[in-house]
């Protein structure tokens, strides 16, 4: 019993001291927490004061910022009102002394103005006694010379026409030698250097080809039994297949150079295959018509771009890749055209025209050579109409048409193409026509020319192609000189052969011829 007193005794006293220690513990800490709010109150009110201090700080240096700014920006109109004042200053100034000037130019023009007042009333005064002492001359005059002022005007006016007059002709005659010679000498300069700058060689080409064998005996598979393959491959290409005794070798004859390559490659190829009999020859002969084609177009492609002509009728470009294989007098078509297109290029060039169009004209010009052997017509008037057909120019029609003075030139390039076809076609080599056929032949053009009575000179020119007749003025009139024009073409017609036309030009002149001593 008294261990359970002594064991409650305990219990109270060790509740108590647990709540005495309890009760300072939370004292302690309603202290502490107590002080530690105050340091925390003092803490914000220090930072308050700091960030007040802060603010007040950069409110006082945005305050002076935004004043020096201001003095600045005043200080800045200032001076731009300062110096608008000044500009306006100096304009008044200005304006003031454009004034003074003004002034003294309107008193100086008042003081000219006066003065030639002053000079026109002492001109009218001397032009009034003028015209008295000429009144007073010429009743004079009448009197020495017993006429009247009409008559004396008359014969004065009459002496002063026909000095005039004679000068007027002298004058004129003396400018159009100058200028005549002038215009020579410019011609030959240009027309020489286009031949030097576009000099060319020239191969002349003939109307056979040859074929090689590889050995006598395939002349006997070439002309197959009873001469049924060499009829096949004559009656496929349209060529002449001459068989003779050159060792190793076959001859194709044909005008058309076309037909000609066609029948050429034909054979070779043939030769190379082995297989010769007509079915296989027809087969090769038209696969080697379309190679032909496709290699004419190229042809005529690498033509126009070798001249620098572009934006052609794809039929044009055919038909100029076919000039490849015409010739005229042994000269190759195709580069007479190229080397004409040349020749116009440099002429035109010398003379401020347009180049690319003149050698536009250059190598069209002869285009109708590709068609002549097929349609009815002169190969000018047949280029002419190719190509106004497919689109060419007025300027390019017009030359073709007229390059060999067959219509009347309408541009300078007309002329020039003239010249151009003449310089290409007039070198040496290059158009197979020996000197002795040559001479004969203008020799017999002069001699037609001088049977005619009242023909006092004749001259062929321009390689045969035209003839000048010089009559006698005595014996033939202006209206007899057409009539023997038109003889002479007659005559030349019935008397001669010729490629082309010749032109006959009859000249009749008076001539007045004085000296001066």
């Amino acid at each position: 019993m008294l261990n359970i007193i002594i064991f409650i005794a305990i219990a109270l006293v060790s509740i108590y001291a647990g709540y005495i220690l309890r009760k300072h513990i939370a004292e302690k800490k309603i202290q502490d927490a107590e002080t530690k709010a105050k340091d925390i109150l003092e803490q914000a009110k220090k930072e308050a004061q700091d960030k007040r201090r802060e603010i007040e700080l950069e409110s006082k240096d945005l305050l002076y910022k935004m004043r020096q700014d201001f003095e600045k920006e005043t200080k800045d109109r200032r001076q731009e009102i300062l110096n608008s004042e000044k500009r306006l200053t100096q304009k008044e100034e200005n304006i003031d002394r454009r004034l003074e000037l003004l002034e003294k130019k309107e008193k100086d023009i008042e003081l000219k103005q006066e003065n030639a007042r002053k000079q026109e009333e002492a001109i009218k005064a001397k032009d009034a006694q003028l015209h008295q002492l000429i009144a007073e001359e010429k009743e004079r005059l009448q009197k020495i010379s017993s006429l009247s002022a009409e008559e004396a005007k008359h014969i004065l006016l009459s002496r002063l026409n026909e000095e005039l007059n004679s000068e007027k002709a002298v004058f004129i005659k003396r400018q159009e030698e100058e200028l005549r010679s002038q215009v020579d000498k410019k011609a030959k300069e240009i027309i020489s250097l286009a031949i030097q700058r576009c000099a060319a060689e020239h191969a002349v080409e003939s109307t056979v080809s040859v074929v090689a064998l590889p050995n006598d005996d395939m002349k006997g598979r070439v002309i197959g039994r009873e001469g049924r393959n060499i009829r096949a491959l004559e009656m496929a290409t349209g060529v002449d297949v001459i068989i003779d005794d050159t060792p190793e070798a076959v001859t194709l004859s044909g005008f058309d150079t076309v037909r000609r390559e066609i029948a050429r490659l034909s054979l070779e190829k043939l030769i190379s295959d082995g297989r010769i009999h007509p079915g296989r020859i027809e087969e090769i002969v038209e696969k080697t018509k379309k190679e032909m084609d496709e290699k004419i177009r190229e042809e005529g492609e690498r033509a126009a771009f070798d001249v620098g002509v572009d934006n052609l009728h794809p039929e044009l470009v055919k038909l100029i890749g076919r000039l490849k294989y015409r010739t005229s007098f042994g000269q190759n078509a195709l580069q007479h055209s190229k080397e004409v297109a040349f020749l116009l290029g440099v002429m035109a060039s010398e003379m401020g025209l347009d180049f690319k169009l003149a050698r536009r004209i250059g190598l069209l010009h002869d285009i109708g050579k590709a068609v002549d052997h097929q349609v009815e017509g002169t190969h000018a008037k047949l280029g002419a109409d190719l190509a106004k057909k497919y689109n060419e120019s007025i300027e390019v029609v017009g030359a073709i048409e007229a390059h060999h003075e067959e219509a009347e030139p309408k541009s300078f390039y007309a002329v020039l193409a003239v010249a151009a076809d003449a310089i290409s076609a007039a070198r040496p080599g290059a158009r197979r026509e020996t000197l002795e056929t040559y001479i004969k032949r203008l020799e017999k053009l002069e001699s037609i020319a001088n049977l005619f009575k009242g023909v006092e000179k004749s001259f062929a020119i321009q390689a045969g192609r035209e003839i000048r007749v010089i009559v006698q003025p005595e014996k033939i009139a202006d209206g007899d000189a057409v009539n023997l024009a038109r003889d002479i073409r007659k005559k030349i017609e019935e008397g001669m052969e010729y490629p082309g036309q010749i032109k006959v030009t009859v000249i009749r002149e008076t001539r007045a011829i004085e000296y001066a001593k």
